[in-house]
């Protein structure tokens, strides 16, 4: 039987720096919003919404929070053996099943009905048998382990900003040309292409589901100036963005 030691939600002011520490019991740390990093023993990890950190008994760890962030953690005693090698920061399911646990087990621990401590202790038992289910599958996994993967769902965050191909791969760990070559053999595109296509189709979107002035369309996508953007535009859809407008809206 898993054992309920505390449950905090608490928030962190944007680049708050949570020193090392550690603890003698495990600790989950839900990241609810949020970006940033952390370590856990001798590794390093990216976080991001609706990822997780476990950190096993007596391992140093710290935080270091970008923009504002929101998380809920727990500590607790557990003597699953398929959990207690386990360190890392991963991912949560698409139904948000850890997440979701949690916040039944915080407003349980804030209302303190009788039998919430039997009923906390059985609702973390929940989790890691979850996690164990989780572990068995491929959908499981670290982001740490998958930087590329992590740099896509940074770009696919944040393509309507200024991102730079230089930054991307110091993002990822690799250089600048094995970054462009590994992220061109895993998803199909170079990564400046891939933004391109992100804020074509974004634009793509605006112009038909708005009244946004053409300039207003070009700096909301992303691009540098309104040249830029229907340059771009005719040469990826054949059209310029007042003529796919109105053609548009005619079809």
């Amino acid at each position: 039987m898993d054992r309920v030691l505390y449950i905090v939600n608490a928030e962190h002011e944007a680049d708050t720096h949570i020193p090392r520490h550690q603890h003698e019991c495990f600790e989950l740390v839900y990241y609810i919003h949020g970006l940033g990093t952390c370590s856990i023993g001798q590794r390093s990890y990216h976080f991001r919404p609706h990822s997780f950190a476990l950190i096993p008994p007596n391992f140093k760890h710290d935080e270091n929070h970008q923009p504002r962030s929101e998380v809920l953690f727990v500590g607790f005693h557990c003597e699953n053996p398929a959990i207690s090698t386990l360190s890392g920061v991963f991912e949560d399911d698409k139904e948000h099943t850890v997440l979701q646990t949690l916040v039944r087990m915080n407003e349980e621990f804030k209302r303190k009905r009788d039998g919430f401590s039997e009923l906390l202790n059985l609702q973390m038992s929940e989790i890691t048998v979850h996690l164990q289910r989780l572990l068995g599958g491929s959908g499981f996994q670290s982001p740490a382990q998958d930087q590329m993967q992590y740099v896509l769902n940074y770009m696919d965050e944040h393509y309507r900003h200024k991102l730079s191909v230089q930054s991307l791969a110091e993002m990822s760990g690799y250089s600048y040309d094995r970054f462009r070559h590994l992220f061109k053999e895993r998803f199909g595109e170079s990564p400046h292409r891939y933004l391109l296509l992100k804020r074509i189709n974004y634009a793509k979107s605006l112009l038909l589901h708005t009244q946004m002035h053409i300039s207003e369309v070009s700096a909301t996508a992303g691009f540098v100036n309104d040249a830029q953007f229907c340059n771009m535009f005719k040469r990826e859809v054949g059209l310029s963005p007042r003529t796919f407008r109105v053609r548009s809206k005619v079809m």
